[in-house]
């Protein structure tokens, strides 16, 4: 990453336009955090760990993360009425840390989006990061859902995870089974047609990885975090890879993070039509704020990305 913003550089041009696979100039949508649990939070949170939405309805990149942060204060409002004693804690990423099932976040969050699509007329979309590696029991061959009370074999997780895709239209599935499931991934991508089915933990931005899903069709999506794969270059090659191949690449954060801002470039360098970046904390907001900056910068020739199976 630094030999890389030493050669932009030296060519006077920012990241974003240097050698970019992509056109350049569109803008990813924001994909937010609103509802924390799993490994994120503390406390009887939910078992799933990332309860997200995608502004796929809106004209800027402005204009979407507004909409994320709108659809996160109403979240809040909901919570303090429907909570007794919610203190109006968070998550590590920035989301809301409360004391709910998984399809009390759900029907929460649903909430929330139909409340800012009517009001912005921005159409906002659902989606979950279910961290299924860490409810797998290998010993078991079961999904434990410790909070709801409730243990899935490998076909009632998959009926589990449709059934809410369905039911709730969702947009974005992350990591609905553990990390070596490519058949699960495989079977959830057919039945799935209209919706991302993103592998996180099952490809880690692996070419490699990315190469046996894309025999077996193993999801439609994979998570871009150039750090986990080690080079700017291994990164880049994934992402091409999963472009030629038909797969949307989501480039990431991470939990740990700090306030570089590298990854708003490397979102428009890369061609990737969605951003994983939180929605409030200062390490979230740096990417965000960047990219409304890049947004400024390119004007007129600004446009939002499409989604592929969603938009």
């Amino acid at each position: 990453l630094a030999s890389a913003r030493a050669a932009a550089n030296v060519r006077g041009t920012p990241l974003f336009k240097l050698s970019p696979i992509g056109p350049g100039n569109e803008l990813p949508f924001p994909l937010g955090n609103v509802i924390g649990g799993g490994k994120h939070a503390l406390g009887r949170t939910p078992d799933i760990q990332e309860f997200l939405v995608l502004p796929l309805g809106a004209r800027s990149f402005a204009e979407a993360v507004r909409t994320n942060i709108r659809v996160h204060r109403t979240v809040g409002r909901i919570l303090s009425k429907r909570i007794a004693g919610f203190t109006g804690g968070r998550s590590d990423e920035g989301a809301w840390a409360a004391t709910v099932t998984s399809e009390e976040a759900i029907e929460v969050l649903t909430e929330a989006c139909e409340m800012v699509s009517d009001e912005t007329g921005v159409r906002v979309r659902m989606g979950l990061d279910m961290a299924s590696s860490v409810l797998w029991r290998a010993e078991e061959e079961r999904y434990v859902y410790e909070r709801d009370g409730k243990a899935r074999s490998e076909g009632e997780q998959l009926e589990f995870v449709s059934a809410l895709i369905e039911d709730y239209g969702l947009a974005y599935v992350e990591d609905p089974f553990h990390e070596e499931d490519f058949e699960g991934f495989s079977e959830l991508t057919g039945r799935a047609t209209r919706c991302l089915i993103c592998g996180d933990d099952l490809l880690v931005t692996s070419k490699g990885r990315l190469s046996e899903a894309i025999g077996v069709r193993a999801g439609n999506a994979i998570i871009v975090k150039p750090n986990q794969v080690g080079t700017l270059t291994d990164a880049r090659e994934t992402v091409e890879l999963a472009l030629k191949s038909g797969y949307v690449p989501v480039i990431s954060h991470r939990s740990g993070e700090t306030e570089d801002p590298t990854l708003a470039h490397l979102a428009l360098c890369f061609g990737c039509p969605i951003i994983k970046t939180g929605i409030l904390g200062g390490e979230r907001a740096a990417k965000l704020n960047e990219l409304i900056r890049i947004e400024e910068e390119l004007g007129s020739k600004a446009r939002m990305a499409r989604v592929p199976y969603v938009s």
